[in-house]
């Protein structure tokens, strides 16, 4: 993993970066690539809802599982993709539930850099994945790293929100004890936006609406959703 670590994670994941398994990590990155296997996001954006986000800034955090796998659709922000590409059909599901919710009308693009400049951490469980093969990268070390920034929201004094949505981001948290056993946090789950899944409790589960209520009973001030 070459990407350069943001200086307000450091205190958190050094001494996880230091461990064996991102060691490991690491190195079968590097070999995968070596093997002429296409890895998205490309280099330098892999840590990009880290880099937008700082620890001290975040106020929501929202999982997804891995990053999408076509060419040029991940930009290292979860369910998000760059201007001038297709809306994926989640993310089109999340804007219907934006407008929903917020009445916001759709916006022609899926950059959500917006969101993650104010507080929102888009965090993947994995933040790596091969081209064409979903899942591919879960399970060889990316849970540690990001488990560790989940836990470090968690951690902190500020209270904060975590939407949840489908049962593997639940699981994730589910494993997090300062998640877990916290009264402090708001925690939304709902079924994923998935077209698969979003008929069954993801529409009309009010997630924006719900998220800036509670940010703004906490006093720490409400997101501007739109992008």
């Amino acid at each position: 993993m070459s990407d350069t670590l943001p200086q307000s994670w450091r205190p958190v994941l050094d001494p996880v970066l230091s461990a064996p398994e991102a060691r490991r990590l690491g190195g079968w990155l590097r070999a995968e690539e070596a093997a002429g296997r296409t890895i998205y996001p490309p280099r330098g954006t892999r840590l990009a809802a880290l880099d937008l986000t700082p620890l001290e800034d975040v106020k929501v955090v929202i999982l997804g599982q891995d990053p999408y796998h076509g060419p040029d659709q991940a930009m290292g922000l979860c369910f998000a993709v760059p201007e001038g590409v297709r809306v994926p059909p989640s993310l089109v599901n999340i804007y219907k539930e934006l407008e929903s919710d917020l009445g916001l009308p759709p916006p022609g693009h899926g950059d959500l850099s917006a969101w993650a400049r104010q507080g929102v951490l888009l965090l993947n469980n994995s933040l790596t994945v091969e081209a064409g093969r979903a899942g591919s990268h879960a399970g060889k070390g990316w849970e540690t790293i990001t488990d560790a920034c989940v836990a470090a929201v968690a951690a902190r004094a500020e209270p904060s929100v975590f939407i949840l949505w489908g049962s593997h981001a639940q699981g994730k948290a589910a494993r997090i004890p300062e998640l877990a056993q916290s009264n402090r946090h708001l925690v939304l789950r709902s079924p994923h936006p998935s077209p698969l899944s979003a008929h069954r409790g993801f529409f009309g589960s009010r997630p924006f609406s719900q998220a800036n209520a509670f940010l703004e009973a906490q006093g720490r001030g409400a997101i501007d959703w739109g992008v």
